[in-house]
């Protein structure tokens, strides 16, 4: 039988279970556990635990596409940590939230909650904005780490675990910027937050230093500008305020930018200061602006809409967001990116996570760091 090309669809997925699969044989299991913490992008089912949090990741369509049934995740599949969950020969990630004992925690957790800021809320209370989001964030996600440590160690000392751990750090940070503009608060007076994200991040890897972590992925922000919400709420007649080659809000995206720049100056001063430990950048902007200046590459059409959402501009409706009765879902999710408007589909987090593991939007790749650990732990033995 003559062999059939795969769809153009087909690739990213194809090309992320190829690299996962390479990626879990060149592990050998050289992590024991991954803890991970942020919000929506990397919440595995904490937020639906809080009740309204969650939204509408508790009813279809979401999960459809790999789970076939909605598991709290913001996705109609995996997320980007459920990727390198698997590709490091892992499970995936329990909800913090959905309980367990000390065993069912021993190889992970996650703490992300969807909604989370790096910033506690009080920050934006003095700001003169009052929050309308879950009080989880990065500090108390950490400090409900710190209590549960002890437990999952079973006797060990808790930096033994930490030492052959992978901590996930994030994304976070997103949503300090997300909920003001949400709430109509203006560039000028968000991005001076900046610097205070970028201190918070930094304090709570400190934080998991301290209690003995060795390696740490640290992502940055996405290119906001692209996010098909973000599209619709700014839109506008003025072609100048897009970039060209992408289609995507130019001031949007260089506030993305100047967080990252901030968080690379903040990383190299940790390594200083941290020169045994492993912090990795994950750069989720340039992983993600490919898509939108070469999205036939990756099988991606109309990169800049919703696969889940209405007929409104970018294929988004407030009114009717994803979830919604009079939302509509698109019949292939893996040609898009956008899965609901704001968070991303299984294709584009498989394709981004692939990257991680294999690079180059992590340097080192996941799974030459992960060599380094097995390679050190025998040095150190």
């Amino acid at each position: 039988m003559a062999s059939v090309a795969s769809p153009p669809r087909l690739l990213p997925l194809l090309l992320a279970l190829s690299l996962l699969l390479g990626a879990r044989r060149a592990s050998g299991g050289c992590y024991s556990a991954i803890f991970s913490f942020g919000d929506s992008l990397a919440d595995t089912g904490n937020a639906i635990r809080l009740g309204g949090l969650g939204g509408p990741t508790g009813t279809p369509p979401y999960g459809r596409t790999f789970f076939n049934r909605p598991t709290g995740r913001f996705s109609d599949g995996r997320l980007i940590v459920d990727f390198i969950a698997q590709g490091l020969g892992l499970p995936l990630l329990r909800p913090y939230l959905g309980g367990g004992s000390s065993e069912d925690f021993r190889q992970g957790v996650n703490f992300a909650v969807a909604g989370a800021t790096a910033l506690d809320l009080s920050f934006f209370r003095e700001k003169g904005i009052q929050p309308t989001w879950t009080d989880k964030s990065l500090h108390v996600q950490i400090q409900l780490f710190k209590q549960l440590l002890p437990s999952i160690a079973a006797g060990r000392d808790p930096k033994d675990v930490l030492n052959s751990s992978l901590i996930l750090m994030g994304e976070i940070g997103g949503n300090d910027y997300n909920q003001p503009f949400f709430q109509g608060i203006k560039l000028d007076e968000i991005r001076p937050f900046v610097p205070s994200v970028i201190s918070a991040i930094s304090s709570g890897i400190n934080d998991l230093i301290e209690l003995g972590a060795k390696t740490l992925l640290v992502p940055g922000n996405f290119p906001i500008g692209c996010v098909p919400v973000y599209l619709d709420i700014y839109k506008s007649y003025n072609v100048e305020e897009y970039e060209s080659d992408t289609g995507c809000i130019k001031w949007l995206n260089e506030l993305s930018k100047y967080h990252n720049r901030l968080l690379l100056a903040e990383l190299d001063r940790l390594r200083k200061l941290h020169p045994n430990v492993m912090i990795i950048y994950a750069n989720y902007y340039d992983a993600m602006i490919s898509f939108f200046r070469a999205p036939e590459v990756f099988g991606f059409k109309a990169p800049l809409h919703a696969c889940c959402g209405s007929d409104g501009p970018y294929s988004v409706n407030r009114n009717a967001p994803c979830g919604h009765r009079n939302a509509k879902v698109c019949s292939d999710p893996s040609s898009s990116v956008s899965w609901d408007g704001i968070h991303l589909t299984e294709a584009a987090y498989g394709t981004i996570a692939s990257s991680l593991l294999e690079g180059p939007h992590a340097n080192p790749p996941l799974t030459r760091a992960c060599s380094s650990t097995r390679q050190n732990a025998v040095d150190d033995f």
